[in-house]
Protein backbone atom coordinates (compact mmCIF):
# COMPACT_ATOMS: atom_id res chain seq x y z
CA UNK A 1 0.00 0.00 0.00
CA UNK A 2 3.13 2.21 0.80
CA UNK A 3 4.84 1.81 -2.65
CA UNK A 4 1.14 2.94 -3.84
CA UNK A 5 0.83 5.80 -2.14
CA UNK A 6 4.44 6.70 -2.79
CA UNK A 7 3.43 6.77 -6.59
CA UNK A 8 0.41 8.35 -6.44
CA UNK A 9 2.10 10.94 -4.99
CA UNK A 10 4.98 11.44 -7.65
CA UNK A 11 2.66 11.76 -9.99
CA UNK A 12 0.32 14.02 -8.90
CA UNK A 13 3.13 16.30 -8.03
CA UNK A 14 4.69 15.83 -11.72
CA UNK A 15 1.00 16.57 -13.14
CA UNK A 16 -0.01 19.78 -10.94
CA UNK A 17 2.99 21.48 -12.65
CA UNK A 18 0.60 21.68 -15.77
CA UNK A 19 -2.43 23.31 -13.99
CA UNK A 20 -4.45 20.71 -13.39
CA UNK A 21 -4.46 18.33 -10.26
CA UNK A 22 -5.17 14.89 -11.49
CA UNK A 23 -5.25 13.69 -8.02
CA UNK A 24 -9.09 15.61 -7.73
CA UNK A 25 -10.15 14.10 -10.97
CA UNK A 26 -8.85 10.27 -10.57
CA UNK A 27 -9.29 9.06 -7.59
CA UNK A 28 -9.95 5.44 -5.90
CA UNK A 29 -13.63 7.00 -4.70
CA UNK A 30 -14.50 7.53 -8.26
CA UNK A 31 -13.46 4.84 -9.80
CA UNK A 32 -14.82 2.54 -7.73
CA UNK A 33 -17.91 4.36 -7.94
CA UNK A 34 -18.19 3.58 -12.20
CA UNK A 35 -16.77 -0.23 -11.81
CA UNK A 36 -19.37 -1.02 -9.12
CA UNK A 37 -21.99 -0.34 -10.84
CA UNK A 38 -20.48 -1.84 -14.49
CA UNK A 39 -19.78 -4.76 -12.39
CA UNK A 40 -22.84 -5.29 -11.00
CA UNK A 41 -25.76 -8.52 -11.16
CA UNK A 42 -28.48 -5.57 -11.65
CA UNK A 43 -26.22 -5.57 -15.30
CA UNK A 44 -26.19 -9.13 -15.43
CA UNK A 45 -22.97 -9.48 -17.01
CA UNK A 46 -23.54 -6.86 -19.99
CA UNK A 47 -24.11 -9.33 -22.38
CA UNK A 48 -24.93 -7.98 -26.52
CA UNK A 49 -28.57 -8.13 -26.88
CA UNK A 50 -30.04 -7.84 -23.26
CA UNK A 51 -31.67 -5.40 -20.79
CA UNK A 52 -28.00 -5.29 -18.87
CA UNK A 53 -25.94 -3.87 -21.94
CA UNK A 54 -28.30 -1.60 -22.62
CA UNK A 55 -28.44 -0.06 -19.21
CA UNK A 56 -24.43 0.08 -19.48
CA UNK A 57 -24.55 1.70 -22.36
CA UNK A 58 -27.05 4.69 -21.20
CA UNK A 59 -24.72 4.66 -18.01
CA UNK A 60 -21.82 5.34 -19.49
CA UNK A 61 -23.64 7.80 -21.91
CA UNK A 62 -24.75 9.60 -19.01
CA UNK A 63 -21.11 9.86 -17.91
CA UNK A 64 -20.25 11.41 -21.02
CA UNK A 65 -23.00 13.77 -20.76
CA UNK A 66 -21.82 14.68 -17.31
CA UNK A 67 -18.06 15.27 -18.73
CA UNK A 68 -19.44 17.27 -21.52
CA UNK A 69 -17.94 15.54 -24.32
CA UNK A 70 -18.92 16.22 -27.88
CA UNK A 71 -20.89 13.05 -29.79
CA UNK A 72 -19.46 11.14 -32.58
CA UNK A 73 -19.72 13.41 -35.97
CA UNK A 74 -22.33 15.24 -33.97
CA UNK A 75 -24.82 12.62 -33.91
CA UNK A 76 -27.44 13.06 -31.17
CA UNK A 77 -26.53 10.48 -29.48
CA UNK A 78 -23.19 8.82 -27.64
CA UNK A 79 -24.47 5.74 -29.35
CA UNK A 80 -22.89 4.52 -32.82
CA UNK A 81 -25.23 2.11 -33.54
CA UNK A 82 -25.18 -0.34 -36.28
CA UNK A 83 -26.30 -3.75 -37.69
CA UNK A 84 -25.62 -7.24 -37.66
CA UNK A 85 -27.09 -10.46 -38.08
CA UNK A 86 -28.19 -14.06 -36.62
CA UNK A 87 -28.49 -16.35 -38.93
CA UNK A 88 -30.72 -19.91 -37.80
CA UNK A 89 -29.58 -23.04 -39.20
CA UNK A 90 -32.74 -24.04 -41.05
CA UNK A 91 -30.57 -27.16 -43.30
CA UNK A 92 -27.68 -28.54 -44.00
CA UNK A 93 -26.24 -30.96 -46.94
CA UNK A 94 -22.46 -31.73 -47.76
CA UNK A 95 -20.79 -34.17 -49.76
CA UNK A 96 -17.26 -34.61 -50.81
CA UNK A 97 -16.12 -36.43 -53.95
CA UNK A 98 -19.79 -37.52 -54.12
CA UNK A 99 -20.19 -38.71 -50.39
CA UNK A 100 -22.54 -37.24 -48.42
CA UNK A 101 -20.65 -36.56 -45.19
CA UNK A 102 -21.55 -35.48 -41.66
CA UNK A 103 -23.27 -32.03 -41.59
CA UNK A 104 -21.51 -31.28 -38.02
CA UNK A 105 -18.20 -31.50 -39.88
CA UNK A 106 -19.23 -28.60 -41.88
CA UNK A 107 -19.80 -24.74 -40.88
CA UNK A 108 -20.73 -21.92 -43.09
CA UNK A 109 -20.37 -18.37 -41.66
CA UNK A 110 -22.36 -16.59 -43.92
CA UNK A 111 -25.28 -13.94 -43.88
CA UNK A 112 -27.28 -15.46 -46.97
CA UNK A 113 -30.35 -17.27 -46.49
CA UNK A 114 -29.51 -19.80 -49.15
CA UNK A 115 -25.85 -20.94 -50.07
CA UNK A 116 -24.54 -23.04 -52.78
CA UNK A 117 -20.50 -24.04 -52.69
CA UNK A 118 -19.45 -26.29 -55.30
CA UNK A 119 -15.76 -26.88 -56.50
CA UNK A 120 -16.94 -24.60 -59.63
CA UNK A 121 -17.44 -21.97 -57.37
CA UNK A 122 -15.53 -18.74 -57.12
CA UNK A 123 -14.24 -19.46 -53.76
CA UNK A 124 -10.43 -19.36 -53.08
CA UNK A 125 -9.48 -22.68 -51.32
CA UNK A 126 -7.41 -22.55 -47.95
CA UNK A 127 -6.21 -24.76 -45.15
CA UNK A 128 -5.68 -24.35 -41.23
CA UNK A 129 -3.35 -27.79 -40.94
CA UNK A 130 -2.30 -29.36 -38.04
CA UNK A 131 -0.09 -27.07 -35.17
CA UNK A 132 -1.17 -24.05 -35.90
CA UNK A 133 -3.72 -21.77 -33.76
CA UNK A 134 -6.53 -22.50 -34.63
CA UNK A 135 -9.19 -19.35 -33.86
CA UNK A 136 -6.46 -17.14 -34.87
CA UNK A 137 -6.43 -18.75 -38.09
CA UNK A 138 -10.04 -19.08 -38.58
CA UNK A 139 -10.68 -15.78 -37.37
CA UNK A 140 -8.29 -14.66 -40.34
CA UNK A 141 -10.69 -15.79 -42.76
CA UNK A 142 -14.05 -15.16 -41.42
CA UNK A 143 -12.66 -11.49 -41.05
CA UNK A 144 -11.18 -11.33 -44.87
CA UNK A 145 -12.83 -10.27 -47.99
CA UNK A 146 -12.86 -12.93 -49.90
CA UNK A 147 -15.11 -15.66 -49.77
CA UNK A 148 -12.98 -19.34 -49.31
CA UNK A 149 -13.64 -22.78 -48.60
CA UNK A 150 -11.47 -23.74 -45.66
CA UNK A 151 -10.66 -26.88 -45.23
CA UNK A 152 -9.65 -27.72 -41.62
CA UNK A 153 -7.27 -30.91 -40.07
CA UNK A 154 -9.24 -33.18 -38.20
CA UNK A 155 -7.20 -32.72 -35.48
CA UNK A 156 -9.13 -29.72 -34.64
CA UNK A 157 -12.44 -31.86 -34.07
CA UNK A 158 -12.86 -30.78 -30.78
CA UNK A 159 -12.61 -27.00 -31.26
CA UNK A 160 -14.34 -26.97 -34.82
CA UNK A 161 -17.82 -27.36 -32.92
CA UNK A 162 -17.04 -24.00 -31.51
CA UNK A 163 -17.26 -22.62 -35.01
CA UNK A 164 -20.91 -23.03 -35.30
CA UNK A 165 -21.49 -20.16 -32.38
CA UNK A 166 -20.13 -17.69 -33.73
CA UNK A 167 -23.35 -16.70 -35.69
CA UNK A 168 -23.40 -12.92 -35.16
CA UNK A 169 -22.27 -11.17 -38.82
CA UNK A 170 -21.17 -8.17 -39.93
CA UNK A 171 -23.38 -6.95 -43.14
CA UNK A 172 -20.03 -6.62 -44.75
CA UNK A 173 -18.95 -10.27 -44.27
CA UNK A 174 -18.54 -12.78 -46.92
CA UNK A 175 -19.22 -16.21 -47.02
CA UNK A 176 -16.40 -18.80 -45.48
CA UNK A 177 -16.91 -22.29 -45.77
CA UNK A 178 -15.05 -24.52 -42.83
CA UNK A 179 -14.83 -28.26 -43.90
CA UNK A 180 -13.31 -30.64 -41.52
CA UNK A 181 -11.31 -32.79 -43.42
CA UNK A 182 -7.25 -33.46 -43.50
CA UNK A 183 -7.49 -33.52 -47.06
CA UNK A 184 -8.75 -30.99 -49.94
CA UNK A 185 -11.95 -32.65 -52.20
CA UNK A 186 -11.46 -32.63 -55.68
CA UNK A 187 -15.14 -32.54 -55.72
CA UNK A 188 -17.90 -30.85 -53.21
CA UNK A 189 -21.04 -29.63 -52.89
CA UNK A 190 -23.06 -27.58 -49.80
CA UNK A 191 -26.21 -26.88 -49.63
CA UNK A 192 -26.90 -24.34 -46.72
CA UNK A 193 -30.12 -22.63 -45.81
CA UNK A 194 -30.84 -20.15 -42.99
CA UNK A 195 -33.28 -17.74 -41.20
CA UNK A 196 -31.67 -14.11 -40.85
CA UNK A 197 -32.78 -11.77 -38.44
CA UNK A 198 -31.26 -8.53 -38.46
CA UNK A 199 -30.24 -7.23 -35.01
CA UNK A 200 -28.88 -3.81 -33.53
CA UNK A 201 -25.51 -3.23 -31.39
CA UNK A 202 -24.19 -0.20 -30.26
CA UNK A 203 -20.68 1.13 -29.10
CA UNK A 204 -20.72 4.20 -26.96
CA UNK A 205 -18.62 6.94 -28.76
CA UNK A 206 -17.56 10.66 -27.41
CA UNK A 207 -15.24 12.91 -28.28
CA UNK A 208 -12.78 16.51 -26.80
CA UNK A 209 -12.74 18.17 -30.33
CA UNK A 210 -8.37 19.30 -30.86
CA UNK A 211 -7.42 22.68 -31.11
CA UNK A 212 -4.27 23.03 -33.45
CA UNK A 213 -4.60 19.31 -34.92
CA UNK A 214 -8.09 18.55 -35.30
CA UNK A 215 -7.75 16.19 -37.74
CA UNK A 216 -5.51 13.78 -35.58
CA UNK A 217 -6.91 11.48 -33.78
CA UNK A 218 -5.49 9.41 -30.62
CA UNK A 219 -7.86 6.68 -29.06
CA UNK A 220 -8.88 5.33 -25.80
CA UNK A 221 -11.27 2.29 -24.98
CA UNK A 222 -12.28 -0.65 -23.62
CA UNK A 223 -15.05 -3.63 -24.41
CA UNK A 224 -18.21 -2.99 -21.80
CA UNK A 225 -19.72 -6.35 -22.85
CA UNK A 226 -18.88 -9.70 -20.95
CA UNK A 227 -20.64 -13.23 -21.19
CA UNK A 228 -24.08 -12.05 -19.40
CA UNK A 229 -26.17 -14.86 -17.46
CA UNK A 230 -24.98 -18.86 -17.70
CA UNK A 231 -26.88 -21.40 -15.82
CA UNK A 232 -25.17 -23.57 -17.29
CA UNK A 233 -22.11 -22.91 -16.19
CA UNK A 234 -22.90 -21.74 -12.99
CA UNK A 235 -20.44 -22.10 -9.87
CA UNK A 236 -21.52 -22.69 -6.62
CA UNK A 237 -25.01 -21.51 -7.27
CA UNK A 238 -24.00 -18.16 -9.16
CA UNK A 239 -24.25 -18.29 -12.84
CA UNK A 240 -23.93 -14.52 -13.24
CA UNK A 241 -20.57 -13.58 -15.34
CA UNK A 242 -19.74 -9.97 -14.43
CA UNK A 243 -16.86 -9.12 -15.90
CA UNK A 244 -15.27 -6.98 -13.41
CA UNK A 245 -11.82 -7.03 -15.02
CA UNK A 246 -13.23 -8.67 -18.08
CA UNK A 247 -13.63 -5.43 -18.91
CA UNK A 248 -15.51 -3.20 -16.96
CA UNK A 249 -12.07 -2.21 -15.58
CA UNK A 250 -10.81 -1.61 -18.99
CA UNK A 251 -13.89 0.83 -19.50
CA UNK A 252 -13.99 2.15 -16.47
CA UNK A 253 -10.41 3.21 -17.23
CA UNK A 254 -11.03 4.97 -20.52
CA UNK A 255 -14.06 6.85 -18.98
CA UNK A 256 -11.63 8.30 -15.94
CA UNK A 257 -9.77 9.51 -19.05
CA UNK A 258 -12.12 11.41 -20.72
CA UNK A 259 -13.32 13.08 -17.42
CA UNK A 260 -9.43 14.06 -16.87
CA UNK A 261 -8.79 14.89 -20.49
CA UNK A 262 -11.88 16.58 -20.54
CA UNK A 263 -10.72 19.46 -17.74
CA UNK A 264 -6.61 19.47 -18.79
CA UNK A 265 -7.69 21.14 -22.04
CA UNK A 266 -4.77 21.09 -23.95
CA UNK A 267 -5.73 18.51 -26.57
CA UNK A 268 -4.33 19.71 -29.48
CA UNK A 269 -4.90 16.37 -31.10
CA UNK A 270 -8.76 14.91 -31.21
CA UNK A 271 -9.44 12.34 -28.40
CA UNK A 272 -12.07 9.96 -29.04
CA UNK A 273 -13.32 7.75 -25.71
CA UNK A 274 -14.99 4.53 -27.14
CA UNK A 275 -16.84 1.94 -25.03
CA UNK A 276 -17.03 -0.88 -27.73
CA UNK A 277 -19.61 -3.60 -27.69
CA UNK A 278 -19.79 -7.41 -28.66
CA UNK A 279 -15.88 -7.62 -27.97
CA UNK A 280 -16.00 -11.16 -26.58
CA UNK A 281 -18.19 -12.39 -29.67
CA UNK A 282 -16.34 -11.45 -32.68
CA UNK A 283 -15.10 -8.16 -32.27
CA UNK A 284 -18.08 -6.63 -34.14
CA UNK A 285 -18.28 -3.02 -31.80
CA UNK A 286 -14.10 -2.13 -32.79
CA UNK A 287 -14.36 -3.61 -36.31
CA UNK A 288 -17.11 -1.12 -37.13
CA UNK A 289 -15.76 1.52 -34.77
CA UNK A 290 -12.66 1.27 -36.83
CA UNK A 291 -13.89 1.89 -39.99
CA UNK A 292 -14.67 5.75 -39.67
CA UNK A 293 -11.60 6.54 -39.85
CA UNK A 294 -8.86 7.11 -41.95
CA UNK A 295 -5.98 4.79 -40.76
CA UNK A 296 -3.50 7.43 -41.63
CA UNK A 297 -5.59 9.87 -39.13
CA UNK A 298 -5.05 8.22 -36.04
CA UNK A 299 -1.95 8.47 -34.25
CA UNK A 300 -2.14 6.23 -31.23
CA UNK A 301 -4.94 4.27 -29.81
CA UNK A 302 -4.70 2.89 -25.84
CA UNK A 303 -6.78 0.22 -25.70
CA UNK A 304 -7.48 -1.11 -21.84
CA UNK A 305 -8.42 -4.67 -21.51
CA UNK A 306 -8.30 -6.09 -17.82
CA UNK A 307 -6.38 -3.39 -15.43
CA UNK A 308 -8.14 -4.18 -12.19
CA UNK A 309 -5.22 -6.72 -10.82
CA UNK A 310 -1.84 -7.11 -10.20
CA UNK A 311 0.29 -7.68 -12.98
CA UNK A 312 2.93 -10.05 -13.13
CA UNK A 313 5.99 -7.91 -11.53
CA UNK A 314 3.21 -6.32 -8.41
CA UNK A 315 2.08 -3.39 -8.36
CA UNK A 316 2.64 0.31 -10.42
CA UNK A 317 3.70 -1.66 -13.23
CA UNK A 318 1.38 -2.84 -16.12
CA UNK A 319 1.95 -4.03 -20.04
CA UNK A 320 1.63 -3.30 -23.54
CA UNK A 321 1.09 -5.71 -26.38
CA UNK A 322 3.06 -5.35 -29.35
CA UNK A 323 5.50 -3.09 -27.44
CA UNK A 324 8.07 -3.96 -30.05
CA UNK A 325 6.21 -3.20 -33.20
CA UNK A 326 5.56 0.44 -32.50
CA UNK A 327 7.79 3.12 -30.48
CA UNK A 328 4.97 4.09 -28.67
CA UNK A 329 5.69 1.78 -25.58
CA UNK A 330 9.26 3.27 -25.22
CA UNK A 331 7.34 7.08 -25.45
CA UNK A 332 5.25 5.99 -22.39
CA UNK A 333 7.97 4.28 -20.34
CA UNK A 334 10.06 7.87 -20.85
CA UNK A 335 7.08 10.20 -19.91
CA UNK A 336 7.04 7.54 -16.79
CA UNK A 337 10.30 7.76 -16.08
CA UNK A 338 10.95 8.97 -12.20
CA UNK A 339 6.99 8.08 -11.00
CA UNK A 340 7.79 4.71 -9.88
CA UNK A 341 5.43 3.12 -12.57
CA UNK A 342 6.49 1.24 -15.03
CA UNK A 343 5.26 -0.08 -18.55
CA UNK A 344 6.57 -3.29 -19.51
CA UNK A 345 6.76 -5.22 -22.60
CA UNK A 346 4.21 -8.33 -23.31
CA UNK A 347 5.51 -11.10 -21.33
CA UNK A 348 3.14 -13.23 -23.12
CA UNK A 349 4.07 -13.41 -27.03
CA UNK A 350 3.30 -16.87 -27.25
CA UNK A 351 0.11 -15.76 -27.11
CA UNK A 352 -0.49 -13.39 -29.55
CA UNK A 353 -2.38 -10.79 -27.33
CA UNK A 354 -1.44 -7.90 -30.05
CA UNK A 355 -3.79 -9.40 -32.37
CA UNK A 356 -6.58 -10.58 -29.91
CA UNK A 357 -8.33 -7.49 -28.62
CA UNK A 358 -9.78 -4.38 -29.91
CA UNK A 359 -6.77 -2.80 -31.12
CA UNK A 360 -6.05 -5.43 -33.42
CA UNK A 361 -8.34 -3.87 -36.75
CA UNK A 362 -6.79 -0.99 -36.35
CA UNK A 363 -2.90 -2.39 -35.81
CA UNK A 364 -3.62 -4.24 -39.05
CA UNK A 365 -4.03 -1.17 -40.93
CA UNK A 366 -0.53 0.37 -39.38
CA UNK A 367 -1.73 2.24 -36.34
CA UNK A 368 0.14 1.92 -33.65
CA UNK A 369 -3.17 0.55 -31.57
CA UNK A 370 -1.71 -1.27 -28.71
CA UNK A 371 -3.28 -2.70 -25.35
CA UNK A 372 -2.68 -2.15 -22.07
CA UNK A 373 -3.19 -5.02 -19.43
CA UNK A 374 -2.21 -6.50 -16.05
CA UNK A 375 -3.88 -9.44 -16.51
CA UNK A 376 -1.88 -12.61 -16.08
CA UNK A 377 -2.31 -14.77 -19.00
CA UNK A 378 -0.68 -17.41 -17.65
CA UNK A 379 -2.93 -17.89 -14.34
CA UNK A 380 -5.70 -15.30 -13.80
CA UNK A 381 -7.58 -17.19 -11.89
CA UNK A 382 -10.81 -15.30 -12.57
CA UNK A 383 -11.37 -15.10 -15.67
CA UNK A 384 -13.86 -15.88 -17.62
CA UNK A 385 -15.39 -16.78 -14.39
CA UNK A 386 -18.23 -15.86 -12.27
CA UNK A 387 -15.98 -15.15 -9.65
CA UNK A 388 -14.65 -12.06 -11.33
CA UNK A 389 -16.27 -9.63 -9.57
CA UNK A 390 -15.35 -6.18 -7.80
CA UNK A 391 -14.17 -7.68 -4.92
CA UNK A 392 -11.26 -9.50 -6.85
CA UNK A 393 -9.89 -6.21 -8.00
CA UNK A 394 -7.33 -4.07 -6.64
CA UNK A 395 -9.06 -0.21 -7.13
CA UNK A 396 -6.39 1.67 -5.83
CA UNK A 397 -3.20 -0.22 -7.98
CA UNK A 398 -5.95 0.52 -10.88
CA UNK A 399 -6.26 3.84 -9.94
CA UNK A 400 -2.14 4.47 -10.42
CA UNK A 401 -2.58 2.67 -13.77
CA UNK A 402 -5.19 4.73 -14.90
CA UNK A 403 -3.37 8.02 -13.77
CA UNK A 404 -0.18 7.02 -15.12
CA UNK A 405 -1.64 6.40 -18.58
CA UNK A 406 -3.29 9.73 -18.35
CA UNK A 407 0.47 11.08 -17.70
CA UNK A 408 2.10 8.81 -20.28
CA UNK A 409 -0.33 10.57 -23.05
CA UNK A 410 0.18 13.90 -22.57
CA UNK A 411 2.79 14.48 -25.26
CA UNK A 412 0.77 12.29 -27.48
CA UNK A 413 -2.39 14.34 -27.59
CA UNK A 414 -0.29 17.29 -27.23
CA UNK A 415 0.99 16.73 -30.50
CA UNK A 416 4.76 16.86 -29.63
CA UNK A 417 5.08 12.78 -29.73
CA UNK A 418 3.88 10.90 -32.95
CA UNK A 419 4.54 6.81 -32.34
CA UNK A 420 5.96 5.07 -35.46
CA UNK A 421 3.69 2.68 -37.56
CA UNK A 422 3.38 -0.81 -37.00
CA UNK A 423 4.75 -2.41 -40.26
CA UNK A 424 2.10 -4.02 -42.00
CA UNK A 425 4.24 -5.85 -44.05
CA UNK A 426 5.25 -8.29 -41.75
CA UNK A 427 1.76 -9.20 -40.46
CA UNK A 428 0.72 -12.87 -41.29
Amino acid sequence: MRKTSLLLVGLLCSISALGQSIDKIIHVKEVERIERYLASDELAGRKPFTPGIEKAAQFISDEFAKSKLKTWGNSASYLQTFQVYKPTLKSIKASLNGEVIDSKKVVVIGKESKTIIQESSSYAQATIAKGENFFQSAYRFISGKTPTVVWVDEDFANLFTRLSNRNILRGNQVNVAFILSSKAADKFSIEVENEITPMSLSNVVGIIPGKSLANEYVIFSGHYDHLGVMPNRAVKGDSIYNGANDDAAGTTGMMMLAKYFKKWNKNERTLVFAAFTAEESGGFGASYFSEQFDPASVKAMFNLEMIGTESKWGKNSAYITGFEKTDMGAILQKNLEGTGFTFHPDPYTDQNLFYRSDNATLARLGVPAHTISTSKMDNEPNYHKPSDQIETLDLENMTAIIKSIAFSAQTIISGKDTPSRVDTSQLK
